[in-house]
């Protein structure tokens, strides 16, 4: 590194604070400490590791976060990576740090596993690591800060690791971290993570839309350079003086979704290309969104007020699309400067605004640190994120209950603690410790006392689980169960069992297809919406390369006609080369 990036650092925050001397010390305290750590460490580009941690922070501090959060950006490998021990930046650098750089270690332990063998499985995966992931931000919302910096950082440097590991890590950011960070409100680094995942993802896709934006691109810019002083001096004329006047081009990930549903046609795309503008008060976005459409007319029903209503993760600004100049439809989106950084960077420039303190401080030296949590909102905005989801019930139920609720802490006759979701059963505390002891659930013991399967666990209750061999589930115990692994273990014993018994037909399909991300969550997408129940799902893998994997399915049927009305519409599937079946 460059001897002027630690001064780089202390530019960008002090272009939005004052720093005081202890914070300037802690700073480079952090910085010696962390680039002395890394010093004789490479990454897969050759270049110095500790480009990266600084990099980390760098974003951390152009979010305008606080002292200890970019201190803990600098820091964030060193635990992992490093001789440097958890109990000596304890010690060096306090509790509040430590305790960052702790959570961000955990999440770090986080990977997609890429030998999976059914879409369930990465599912179930999936929803692992999003059970860490916000159990992390219910301990520190920067924890996860820190961890989107340097996953930021990552996706820019990707193209130095593995092919394989290229997918993983895309795919991995592309279905939690990019998600994550539009449900905390933080919609640029949302949208510039889905672009880099992009070119990983969909290469050709990348490289067509790379090829044939540009050039529209520049000429709408163009148009728009025509429009901006026109509006410009009708703002004027209202003693509108507007901040700044800007243009936003739409993401390219985001362009593409949209070019899929429009035929591929550009000039189908209103917002491709929109016009931004920035003014001082929420009275003023009202007022320049009249004189707006003074100076050219709205199209119908394309204004859009997200600062009466805003969106659910806490989006403001006001959107209309008029017919412009030379009767072009353009996009033209009004706010204030708050409201502009906050569409930026979400609840992290929540966070910069509240400067709020709470109960829960750390001691570092001599100085208190205190954690805004309570009065953010992003409690409510996670009760939302299960809508951009399209998988099975269950998984979408799993969000509903096992992410969103208070959690329980049980303990079993050996000591060992079990976390569930408030509202927990013994049914939900027998499956979380073995599948087998919840098939065999009789009854359970809570403090030395029987209770009632329905029973609601509390924290640090003793719970004891009493079994027999030849008992099994019953239909009953999904009214009582809670989590999503209860009672996906429940449906799968009262499945095998009905299997047994039915007389009914079962249909067995045979998929050859060629191997893609998502090829068994759309297969399973079209069963399910066909109202077909999947009873077993096997995804072999040939050993030779040339060959195309076999998916075989086994489903519940009602009849020869609804068996091929879902084979039509199985062939449709993009990748799908052959299909056997056959009614059983």
């Amino acid at each position: 590194m460059q001897k002027s990036s630690l001064e780089t650092l202390l530019q960008v925050i002090e272009k939005r604070r004052k720093l005081s001397d202890a914070e300037v010390e802690l700073l480079k305290k952090a910085y010696l400490t962390s680039q002395k750590a890394h010093e004789n460490q490479k990454r897969n580009s050759g270049e110095p590791y500790f480009n990266h941690v600084f990099q980390t922070a760098l974003t951390l501090a152009s979010w305008d976060l606080d002292t200890a959060t970019i201190a803990a950006g600098l820091l964030h490998d060193t635990v992992e990576d490093t001789s440097y021990k958890l109990e000596t930046l304890q010690k060096d650098f306090g509790e509040e740090i430590a305790f960052l750089v702790n959570g961000v270690t955990k999440l770090g332990h986080l990977k997609y596993r890429t030998s999976v063998k059914t879409e369930h499985e990465r599912m179930e995966h999936l929803a692992e690591n999003l059970r860490k992931m916000i159990l992390a931000i219910s301990e520190d919302l920067r924890v996860v800060f820190v961890k989107l910096a340097d996953r930021l950082h990552n996706m820019t440097t990707l193209g130095s690791v593995p092919s394989l590991k290229q997918k993983r890590i895309a795919l991995e950011t592309l279905e939690i971290y990019a998600p994550l960070a539009y449900r905390l409100g933080m919609q640029n680094l949302s949208g510039e993570l889905e672009d880099l995942t992009f070119m990983y993802l969909h290469p050709e896709e990348y490289e067509w839309m790379k090829k044939n934006v540009s050039e529209q691109y520049e000429e709408r810019v163009q148009y728009l350079e025509r429009v901006e002083p026109l509006l410009r001096t009708a703002l004027k004329k209202a003693n509108i003086e507007p901040i700044k006047i800007d243009y936003r081009a739409k993401r390219l990930s985001s362009l593409y979704k949209k070019l899929l549903r429009s035929d591929m046609n550009l000039e189908q795309i209103y917002d491709f290309v929109a016009l931004r503008v920035i003014v001082n008060t929420v009275e003023e976005c009202y007022s320049a969104l009249g004189m707006v459409h003074q100076l050219w007319p709205p199209m119908p029903g394309r204004i859009k007020d997200y600062i009466a209503l805003p969106k659910p993760n806490g989006y403001k600004s006001l959107h209309t699309t008029v017919f412009c100049e030379d009767k072009r439809v353009t996009e033209i989106q009004i706010r204030t400067l708050q409201m502009h950084e906050e569409a930026e960077n979400g609840i992290a420039a929540h966070w910069a605004y509240s400067q709020a303190k709470t109960s829960k401080e750390f001691i570092a030296g001599d100085k208190s640190f205190s954690v805004k949590q309570a009065d953010l909102n992003w409690v409510n905005q996670l009760r939302n994120w299960q809508k951009d989801f399209t998988g099975p019930d269950e998984f979408v139920q799993s969000l509903k209950i096992d992410f969103f609720k208070h959690r329980v802490f049980a303990i079993t006759p050996k000591g060992e603690v079990i976390d569930l979701p408030t509202g927990s059963t013994p049914i939900d505390f027998a499956y979380q410790i073995h599948s087998e002891i919840g098939d065999h659930c009789v009854g359970a013991k809570v403090n030395n006392k029987m209770v009632p399967l329905d029973y609601q666990i509390e924290s640090g209750d003793l719970v004891d689980i009493l079994v027999q061999k030849n008992k099994k589930p019953s239909e009953s115990w999904l009214k009582i169960a809670k989590t999503s692994a209860a009672k996906q273990h429940i449906r799968s014993v009262i499945r095998k069992e009905t299997s047994v018994l039915r007389k009914g037909p079962q249909l067995e399909i045979r998929i050859t297809a060629s191997d893609r991300l998502g090829l068994i969550k759309d297969i399973s997408s079209v069963i399910s919406r066909a109202r077909v129940n999947i009873l077993n799902l096997t995804n072999i893998h040939p050993p030779s390369k040339t060959a195309f994997p076999i998916i075989k399915i086994l489903c519940d049927i009602d009849s020869k006609e609804k068996a091929e009305k879902l084979i039509f519409k199985l062939k449709a599937v993009n990748g799908v080369k052959e299909i056997n079946y056959q009614l059983i």
